[in-house]
């Protein structure tokens, strides 16, 4: 099943070399995971609930473990300090859903459990 790393974040105003050192080098980290860009650094383009402050970025991997052990590579851990300097932000790796999901099998499904018989 898929998996994503999603990522809000907050560049500083000034972009230092770091951080362009950091973009050259995170696609060498992703390539032995399966790991490809999806979004990268966009801002949102429309906020039509809430707040979404920063810059957007999703990975897409092939799976939940490809996604943690990217996560969790040597190769990525040591880049991590390069875009932590610059940028706050927020980052989640979270499992896509199954080829065929249906919201209202899901549904019934909760209502089951709850006991709810609407």
């Amino acid at each position: 099943m898929t998996a994503y790393a999603i990522g809000n974040l907050h560049p500083k105003p000034v972009l230092d070399e770091e951080v362009f050192t950091y973009m050259e080098r995170v696609q060498s980290t992703l390539d032995p995971f399966g790991g490809r860009f999806l979004v990268h650094g966009a801002p949102a383009r429309e906020v039509p609930e809430g707040e979404w402050p920063g810059a957007v970025v999703i990975i897409g991997f092939p799976s939940y473990d490809d996604a943690r052990a990217w996560y969790a590579s040597a190769a990525y851990q040591a880049l991590i300090p390069l875009r932590t300097r610059h940028m706050a932000g927020d980052i989640l790796l979270i499992e896509g859903v199954a080829d065929g999901y249906d919201p209202a099998a899901t549904a019934a499904a909760m209502r089951a459990a709850s006991g709810d018989q609407a």
